[in-house]
């Protein structure tokens, strides 16, 4: 497992017996269970933010559909709690100076 933990706890919060699950959910569903074209390389949970790591609540995926799918979830989870953000002062009117 490569790159995808930079910062974040996700990799501290799997089991220790993760590896094993991901080969098992692999070795069930070979081809990408999103676009079904694609062999599954990568193990993804059905639900986003789940540390459920159930084998029937995860699939296997491609790397393409992963990648798009995580991206998805990260997007709707910031648009659901954006971060303040700063704000210029509002400035006077020319006029009013």
């Amino acid at each position: 497992m490569s790159g995808g933990y930079r910062g974040s706890d996700r990799k501290a919060r799997l089991p220790s017996n993760w590896r094993a699950i991901r080969a098992k959910v692999i070795a069930r569903d070979v081809v990408c269970q999103i676009c079904k074209i694609r062999p599954a390389t990568h193990c993804d949970h059905l639900k986003a933010k789940t540390d459920d790591h159930a084998e029937d609540r995860l699939q296997g995926v491609c790397e393409p559909c992963h990648l798009q799918k995580s991206s998805g979830e990260g997007n709707d989870a910031q648009r659901a709690n954006p971060k303040p953000g700063r704000q210029r002062p509002q400035e006077p009117h020319p006029g009013m100076r």
